[in-house]
């Protein structure tokens, strides 16, 4: 199974900064947008930014001008920049290759981003 792996969360304090890995399949990875979601305890997962194959991004309101999302075509890696952390950013983050808002591989592990306030 084609799945990303996720890495680099942990526990901060609130205002804090962490910075997310998620290295995926090159066949996968190269032709598609890359999104980075989250889900909190007992919510839905939720789509927080996108960066498409030419470096365009796109985020939801409630992270932008605190989050950037970069990727490496390289290395196959999508990074996620997290700065001024609060708790409500609190939850489990996936990365994933997106269509439109769809995410279209199987979902990894996660890592788990826990602020404190």
């Amino acid at each position: 199974q084609v799945q990303p792996v996720e890495s680099g969360g942990g526990w901060v304090q609130a205002g804090g900064s962490l910075r997310l890995s998620c290295a995926a399949s090159g066949i996968i990875f190269s032709p598609n947008a890359m999104g980075w979601y989250r889900q909190a305890p007992g919510k839905q997962r939720e789509l927080v930014a996108t960066i498409g194959t030419a470096g365009n991004t796109n985020y939801a309101d409630s992270v932008k001008g605190r989050f950037t999302i970069s990727r490496d075509n390289a290395k196959n890696t999508v990074f996620l920049q997290m700065n001024s952390l609060k708790p409500e950013d609190t939850a489990v983050y996936y990365c994933n290759a997106v269509v439109g808002i769809r995410a279209i591989m199987n979902w990894g592990q996660g890592t788990q981003v826990t602020v404190s306030s």
